[in-house]
């Protein structure tokens, strides 16, 4: 079996090519023979009409002087004249012309008959009469002055030219057809090995053209997609080492220091438990997020009360902005939508607890609702530290934090917003974020209702 492309593809060319030149040989052949058999018999059928004219003007009884005086001529063709009781007088070369009492019959009757013997010669019959006698004249170009040419010859050396000439130029178009593809398996190879470097070129617009911008555009999403995860792998390993670090520098504290007074030791075992629930809530995160980018994540959409679920929100988390007098603005008319309830949940949890989380003490964090046609818009606003504009576009990426100075001080691991993208493209909504440094965060979450 033919494994390499190359090789079929010249293989089925070299075959197609012999095919179409053997079908054209037999045809333009055949048709050729019909035309050197068709001039043939014009040809004899014009020299029999020549003899019978000079037989009507030098009498038909002085044929033999006739014959004698272009004997040149006769000696080029065979020529046999039958009269109406089928006697037979022969003229020209010594063989005799293949023809049956029934054709000899039709001339006699004045018909002119074209015809070719068994053994492939070509002769005509034509009838003349003279002094009330009707007599049938045929002749047949006599073996050695049969009309011929080198037609075979020089189809054969044409074919064979086309063939190999062909032949050398396909290999070479193929060659260059298939090298695309070769430098595409090459690349592939590399990109197994984790080489994302290699970006093909090609000039060509037809449809290995087209499979070499996709190749490159897979190159690329494949290279992003690297990239990701080599930022997730750190983004993770940074987000466990920096807990684990202070986790074991503590209970190495605990355990090495005995003077260690009870106030300190239980402000080293609070540090270590909220480490330990830091990770937690990571580990949760990433579960949650993997679950929700997965496709078999459970999805259970039902009608409820958004402004509701909202309100309920705010009354949950009211230790914490209690907690730095922050100020909650609620304006939230009676709306129901259809999704799914637990997911929502965490989006108005995650996105009020950010606000919470950035917002300075004695702040305001404004919650609305607005309805519209077919959609309504859940928007966030609080009065922050806000983000600058060229983080705004990284918000929602997994482990983003904008305020990386203030990261360990505010305890987020930048999954929250992460998770609230996902489930916000799963109900088909978008997010919209307006924000200024110092000025405050305003966050719009627009689903459809």
């Amino acid at each position: 079996m033919i494994k390499s492309l190359y090789v079929r593809i010249v293989v089925m060319f070299l075959v197609a090519i012999l095919v179409s030149l053997l079908t054209s040989t037999i045809i333009i052949g055949y048709l050729y023979q019909r035309q050197i058999q068709d001039q043939t018999q014009e040809t004899m059928i014009t020299l029999g009409q020549s003899l019978i004219r000079i037989f009507e003007r030098v009498g038909y009884d002085r044929r033999a002087l006739v014959m004698d005086d272009i004997k040149d001529l006769a000696s080029m063709v065979s020529m046999q004249i039958f009269d109406s009781s089928l006697s037979e007088e022969k003229y020209g070369s010594s063989s005799l012309i293949e023809v049956s009492r029934e054709q000899i019959e039709s001339v006699l009757q004045g018909e002119t008959l074209k015809g070719v013997t068994s053994e492939g010669h070509i002769y005509v019959g034509l009838p003349f009469a003279h002094q009330d006698h009707t007599y049938a004249m045929f002749i047949e170009p006599s073996s050695n002055s049969q009309i011929s040419y080198p037609i075979g010859g020089i189809i054969l050396t044409g074919i064979a030219v086309l063939l190999v000439g062909g032949s050398l130029f396909f290999v070479v178009e193929a060659a260059f057809l298939i090298q695309p593809l070769r430098k595409m398996t090459e690349a592939t190879k590399r990109m197994a090995q984790g080489d994302f470097s290699s970006e093909l070129k090609a000039r060509r617009k037809d449809e290995l053209g087209v499979l070499v911008q996709s190749f490159n555009e897979m190159r690329r999403q494949l290279q992003q997609i690297e990239e990701m995860r080599q930022d997730f792998v750190s983004n993770v390993s940074h987000e466990i080492q920096s807990p684990l670090t202070s986790i074991r520098g503590f209970a190495l504290a605990l355990k090495e220091n005995e003077t260690l007074g009870h106030m300190e030791r239980d402000r080293y075992l609070g540090i270590i438990i909220a480490e330990s629930e830091r990770m937690s809530r990571m580990s949760d995160n990433l579960l949650q997020l993997a679950s929700l980018e997965s496709k078999h994540h459970p999805f259970h959409p039902a009608s409820f009360r958004l402004d509701e679920q909202i309100r309920q929100t705010a009354v949950a988390l009211e230790p914490q902005w209690a907690a730095k007098s922050i100020s909650i603005n609620l304006d939230l008319p009676v709306v129901k939508i259809c999704g799914d309830r637990d997911q929502l949940d965490q989006v108005w949890i995650n996105l009020l607890g950010n606000s919470i989380r950035f917002t300075p003490e004695g702040g305001i964090i404004a919650i609305y609702i607005r309805p519209g046609i077919h959609q309504v818009a859940v928007t966030v606003k609080d009065t922050g530290i806000g983000i600058a504009p060229e983080d705004q576009a990284h918000l929602f990426e997994r482990f983003y934090k904008a305020d990386r100075s203030r990261n360990r001080v505010h305890n987020g691991n930048g999954l929250g917003l992460a998770i609230v993208k996902r489930i916000v493209d799963l109900h088909h909504g978008h997010i919209e974020v307006r924000s200024d440094p110092g000025t405050g965060t305003e966050i719009t979450v627009i689903l459809p209702s």
